[in-house]
């Protein structure tokens, strides 16, 4: 496995979300990627974002993770 881990974004459609709110870089460490999703998940859900998808470079390590909050 990679030493690298991203995020991908969809709507609720499934569809792709790029933009803005959405990092492309990656990430050093699995606590890193998930920390910066823990502060950023409003900024990406008002940006159209329901669920994300962790990756360690090619592999799936879980998702699509729902970004609602419950309420």
């Amino acid at each position: 496995m990679s030493d690298t881990w991203t995020w991908t974004y969809e709507d609720a459609t499934g569809k792709p979300v790029e933009g803005a709110a959405t990092v492309s870089s990656a990430f050093p460490t699995q606590g890193d990627a998930e920390s910066w999703l823990g502060e950023q998940w409003r900024e990406l859900t008002a940006a159209g974002v329901t669920a994300v998808t962790l990756h360690e470079g090619d592999t799936i390590v879980y998702g699509p993770m729902s970004l609602s909050d419950g309420s």
